[in-house]
């Protein structure tokens, strides 16, 4: 049995039935023809307006000539030439040949008469020869596209038929709805009616009927589609979630029927990898749509781009996913979002919708099915295991980046590039990765949107810089350890199932100024070798009922992704006690106190709370926290140290300082020790000498003047005569 083997043959094997046509009317034209012939189609003579009044209404005026072969020689060919063409198409269907032509039909849902519309324009563009005939059948040489009014003489027998089949071109009919031609009128000519208008097929079903399976150049910002490789089975994802989608991608059925999944979860989680997955299962493509883009355009573009993305899928025989869905969920854009799902719905497409907020929709029809699936940061063995998968294996310390990091797989891949490129550059020939390029990988992934309200603070102290009461200091080890066998306890141990809340990090560092709390604060981020940010007070409060929740809503969302330590100094004048409410400003500072509750309680990450005044505090707050320091003003002993510790070994120091006498006598804090021995040292610098006990005493007068003491010239003792 015959068969079509290609998709080319059976368009031109299509085309041979419309020529036929094409032929018949143009034997009757050239029996009507009258008059001088250079002139035809640029003046009507008055036996041609004879003919015009004389014919039947809505039929061209060769319509009842006779030609060559009867009318039912001609139906007899026409019946001939489909069926043989019905055969051979079922024919190469069961041999898997891709016949474009009867795929675009199906797909739209088009009629025998859309079909053959398609035909009529797609010849000009395989011959320009038809151009001069559709100019002869118009009787205008201008008139090189067929109108509506040709194609309707070509394929209706009568004027009832005419009338029917003009439905098929107005702007709900599938033809100018899925925008397969364009109508397109005179220039010359204003609100042309419906039968002048010109037919043009539309540049991309041109190429696709011709064998090309490149993107639409329209949709090229926005798009790209693609053939999967990747495997359900490869996906780290929880079993249940692979096991129901596995169950759904053997019903293939969902290809044809249609399913709309809403992916809900964070950057990196395998939103866009579980769906390249399940379309592989599926053996199709996938279309991906980046709405962050698209929304940039004007609305009547987004709704243009969205229509051709949702054809494109259907050419491409793809699902469609759409990324940044969630930027559509804002009231603004409801227009736009319901736009979006009545399209898919009409169209039946496979659609993926991916985004971070939780939504359910409303509106949609009952027959559609829509699948919401939430997609969970991976388990510290999960990124372990993905840490390994990008850098290799023989790395050691991956199990304490996978635990100080809780990356997505797309963070961590993104790390891993860049580790990567850090490593070619600090080690141009051997490019080894190791911990320490991972870990300044990890800190540039972490996200950098804090910096609009926080200042990011690199850790310069080190357990040595810091003098501290052992009993503190020990606190502050527990902590750190806290972060480092987080994962182990949580993940391993279970206690991830027993907590729904707080299992993150909240710290306070309760203490008069300078007794080091911001430097501990820099200990333990260099110690977990995490990124600092010390929140900026004047950026976040706002007198402004409700800006001040909003500003620090950003600042734990942001947080969520930078895998940082939050600094909060003097925090009191956020996390102040609440009071009797006495007017609504007072209502609406509790109500901030109560949202800050709210919102350490749900974070995962570490916060550090310092204030100077601990009495300040909200007791809800302190209650809830993990660990809570005091920072004592330092003793004698501990001033001593300070006081030995501060000196940079390249300082030059006299012999006579004495530091015993200055810890003695001097009850101040480590950051005021601090600021008199780099007065002293400038003061020092500037004589062009070493540091003595001269520009300390002098320093230190200095020191005290500026917290409003004063010092009697006979508590410097000895040393009263270097003044």
């Amino acid at each position: 049995m015959a068969y079509y083997p290609t998709s080319i043959e059976h368009i031109l094997a299509e085309l041979e039935r419309i020529d036929l046509l094409i032929r018949v009317q143009i034997w009757r034209m050239q029996h009507i023809q009258t008059g001088d012939n250079e002139l035809q189609g640029l003046l009507i003579s008055e036996q041609e307006i004879e003919q015009l009044l004389t014919k039947p209404i809505g039929l061209p005026r060769w319509a009842n000539v006779p030609t060559p072969l009867s009318s039912i020689e001609v139906q007899t060919a026409l019946k001939r030439m489909t069926a043989n063409i019905a055969q051979c198409q079922t024919e190469s269907i069961q041999k898997s040949i891709k016949l474009r032509l009867h795929e675009l039909v199906c797909h739209f849902q088009l009629t025998p008469i859309d079909r053959d519309t398609l035909l009529i324009c797609l010849a000009p563009e395989l011959d320009s020869g038809y151009e001069r005939l559709y100019a002869y059948l118009q009787d205008d040489v201008r008139k090189k596209r067929p109108s509506v009014d040709l194609v309707l003489n070509l394929l209706c027998a009568d004027f009832k038929s005419k009338l029917t089949t003009r439905q098929n071109f107005l702007s709900t009919a599938p033809l100018l709805k899925h925008q397969l031609l364009h109508l397109f009128d005179d220039s010359s000519q204003q609100q042309v009616p419906l039968l002048s208008k010109y037919l043009k097929l539309d540049e991309r079903v041109v190429n696709y009927l011709l064998g090309s399976d490149e993107l639409d150049t329209r949709l090229l910002p926005y798009a790209k589609c693609t053939w999967p490789q990747t495997k359900l089975e490869d996906l780290l994802l929880p079993l249940e979630i692979k096991e129901r989608l596995g169950l759904l991608a053997q019903e293939k059925q969902v290809i044809k029927t249609g399913l709309i999944f809403y992916f809900q979860g964070t950057y990196g989680v395998g939103k866009h990898t579980t769906a390249e997955a399940f379309c592989q299962e599926l053996g199709i493509g996938l279309l991906t749509v980046e709405l962050e883009r698209l929304l940039q355009a004007e609305a009547e573009e987004f709704e243009t781009i969205m229509a051709l993305a949702c054809r494109e899928a259907v050419l491409q025989s793809a699902a469609i996913y759409w990324e940044d869905f969630d930027r559509l969920l804002t009231d603004g854009k409801a227009t736009w979002r319901l736009a979006l799902l009545r399209q898919v719905q009409e169209m039946h497409l496979l659609t993926f919708l991916a985004g971070d907020t939780t939504w359910e929709p409303s509106n949609v029809q009952s027959e559609l099915t829509f699948l919401r699936v939430e997609f969970l940061l991976p388990t510290a063995a999960q990124r372990v295991e993905l840490w390994a998968k990008f850098v290799g294996e023989d790395i050691a310390s991956l199990p304490d980046l996978a635990n100080k990091f809780r990356f997505s797989g797309g963070q961590i891949r993104d790390a891993a590039a860049t580790a990567r490129n850090l490593a070619c550059w600090r080690y141009p020939t051997q490019g080894q990765v190791t911990i320490n390029n991972l870990y300044a990988a990890c800190r540039l992934q972490s996200n950098r949107q804090l910096s609009a309200m926080a200042r990011k603070i690199t850790p310069r102290y080190k357990w040595s810089d810091i003098i501290l009461p052992d009993q503190q200091e020990g606190i502050i080890q527990e902590l750190c350890n806290y972060v480092k066998y987080r994962s182990r306890v949580y993940d391993e141990w279970g206690f991830e199932k027993k907590l729904s809340l707080g299992k993150g990090l909240n710290i306070l560092f309760a203490g008069p100024p300078g007794t080091g709390k911001t430097m501990a604060a820099e200990v333990v981020a260099g110690e977990l070798e995490l990124d600092l940010y010390k929140i900026d007070l004047s950026a976040v409060v706002s007198k402004y009922i409700g800006e001040t929740e909003k500003h620090l809503s950003r600042i734990f969302q942001e947080a969520e992704t930078s895998n940082a330590i939050l600094f909060f100094d003097e925090a009191d004048a956020l996390f102040g006690k609440r009071t009797e409410v006495s007017d609504a400003h007072d209502r609406y500072a509790n109500l901030e106190v109560s949202y800050l509750l709210q919102r350490m309680e749900e974070y995962d990450g570490v916060v550090i709370l310092a204030t100077n005044f601990r009495k300040n505090m909200d007791e809800a707050f302190v209650r809830r926290l993990h660990f809570s320091i005091d920072f004592p003003l330092p003793d004698e002993k501990h001033r001593r140290r300070i006081w030995q510790k501060l000196w940079p070994e390249a300082t030059p120091r006299s012999a006579d300082l004495d530091l015993d006498f200055m810890a003695r006598r001097f009850e101040i804090a480590g950051g005021n020790i601090r600021n008199i021995a780099l007065a002293a040292a400038f003061l020092a610098a500037d004589e062009g000498g070493e540091v003595k006990m001269s520009h300390l005493v002098r320093a230190t007068r200095r020191e005290y003047q500026k917290m409003g003491k004063v010092l009697m010239n006979g508590e410097f003792g000895e040393y009263a005569g270097q003044l």
